[in-house]
């Protein structure tokens, strides 16, 4: 185990500064989110029961807000089990994720980072978990490669365990522990697989966007996502 984040900070509070830091701004994000992220206490906080709550809200005069966190330049790590305790937001227009990105994305951008999606769920499709990774060649909305998998449940009825399990040629997507989908460097088109160096975490919940959808412009809020821990165990994998 070489992180395990209980999410204990006092209740009222943010989240642990020397884990997490908070994203700030709006402008869409790449594909017509209606959010702007704040580091507010209204929108990012710890719960009485030590959880992570990302809190979306529509302001008096119409403005959405909402939290992004990530480990940026705290925490990353190459290979292993990722995991998260997460109860998603129902509702039209949610749109929650737990996804990594390359630790080198100041120096060679998106996508030659890479991409990778442990989990991200729409509330207009309450019973699917979707896992994706991005790279050059297959990025983008609807560009990503993944699978989808259909739970048999409402996702937002409980917590559920969304992680992947990666090493050096392959990740492996899982749902309370199974597995539901992997991708593996034979399937990346070129052999393109920039996924071999580390990777820092986020957390987040947007709101709208190209594919949860705009159409009504009245998304359901406040909508909250709760994250009880997160949990990485990793070793030593041959290149």
């Amino acid at each position: 185990m070489i992180l395990s984040e209980e999410f204990a900070s006092a209740a009222g509070g943010g989240p642990d500064p020397q884990l997490w830091s908070a994203e700030l701004g709006g402008g869409g994000w790449g594909c017509e989110q209606l959010q702007t992220y704040t580091c507010d206490r209204s929108n990012v906080a710890i719960t009485a029961q030590g959880q992570l709550a990302i809190t979306a809200r529509r302001s008096p005069v119409g403005t959405i807000t909402s939290a992004r966190l990530i480990t940026k330049d705290r925490f990353a790590l190459k290979y292993g089990l990722i995991e998260a305790r997460i109860k998603v937001p129902g509702g039209l227009g949610t749109w929650p994720a737990f996804w990594m990105l390359g630790g080198d994305i100041d120096e060679v951008g998106w996508p030659a980072c890479g991409e990778i999606d442990v989990m991200e769920h729409v509330g207009s499709d309450p019973n699917t978990v979707h896992g994706t990774v991005h790279a050059p060649g297959y990025a983008g909305l609807g560009r990503g490669l993944g699978g989808a998998h259909r739970a048999g449940c409402d996702l937002s009825d409980d917590f559920h365990v969304y992680g992947v399990d990666w090493d050096a040629g392959q990740i492996t997507w899982l749902l309370d522990g199974r597995p539901y989908h992997r991708m593996t460097t034979g399937g990346a088109p070129g052999s393109v697989w920039p996924f071999r160096h580390p990777f820092f975490l986020v957390v987040n919940l947007a709101v709208g966007g190209a594919w949860p959808g705009n159409d009504t412009q009245t998304p359901e809020l406040p909508a909250t996502l709760l994250v009880d821990w997160i949990r990485v165990r990793t070793a030593p994998v041959a290149e």
